[in-house]
């Protein structure tokens, strides 16, 4: 039993590997793809809809509406990444059920690169909301001694990112290998509901905390007004 995608070598010359995360990677992103295409082509604004499209249009609201309840104001023009970060790592979880397919969430350089694409994301989003000068202000308050300091947590946060999504998908795969090796069938199928469950709920813990990253990063910080006391 692998505990990792990335034991799982299809090709190797020299230092140039193609393991299994690199393949379950570009199957999954050819599918969602491909996918999205074909839901998306004869797209309805008419009372008549497909059912394709019906469960898209619940998926894309029900993304949107997150985003808003989080606290980021014009949710559209974040629905794209986070949007993606949730599918992806959803989808990963639910191709688990198809014999063969490891997923490559349950690879940590697959959680490190979705983390590091939050980190990029939360700059890049901050000093389009409030520019360059006054987000980097963000790092030395309330004083510039924490300046250091809020530099470690951006990268812990980053790692913890990375470590949290590894652990939960690498576990889930691990503990239904181990049952299928000393328990009947039943069991394990029983698990295996129960993985798919905790890998939509670490997709949606996932984009949460990224939504929740980024709108603390575009978060624009007025001025306090002071109050004139007429005499």
């Amino acid at each position: 039993m692998h505990l990792s995608p990335d034991e799982t070598i299809f090709f190797g010359y020299g230092f140039f590997n193609i393991n299994a995360t690199i393949v379950m990677t570009w199957i999954l992103m050819i599918v969602l793809v491909l996918g999205s295409k074909v839901i998306t082509r004869r797209l309805s604004r008419g009372v008549e809809r497909t059912r394709w499209q019906n469960l898209l249009e619940i998926i894309v609201t029900g993304i949107e509406q997150q985003i808003t309840e989080v606290g980021l104001k014009g949710s559209r023009q974040y629905l794209g990444f986070l949007g993606t970060l949730f599918i992806f790592v959803a989808a990963s979880s639910l191709c688990t059920i198809i014999p063969g397919f490891l997923p490559p969430t349950g690879s940590l350089s697959t959680t490190a690169a979705l983390a590091l694409c939050v980190f990029v994301a939360v700059p890049f989003y901050g000093i389009k909301s409030q520019g360059a000068l006054e987000y980097l202000k963000t790092y030395t308050k309330p004083t510039a001694i924490m300046l250091p300091f809020n530099i470690i947590s951006e990268i812990s946060r980053t790692l913890a990112l990375a470590v949290r999504l590894f652990g939960n998908m690498m576990s889930g795969v691990m503990i239904i290998g181990i049952l299928l090796t000393i328990t009947p069938l039943v069991f394990p199928i029983v698990m295996t509901v129960l993985g798919l469950l905790t890998g939509m709920v670490q997709a949606y813990i996932f984009s949460i905390l990224a939504a929740v990253y980024i709108a603390a990063a575009t978060r624009v910080r007025r001025p306090k007004l002071a109050t004139v006391e007429s005499k």
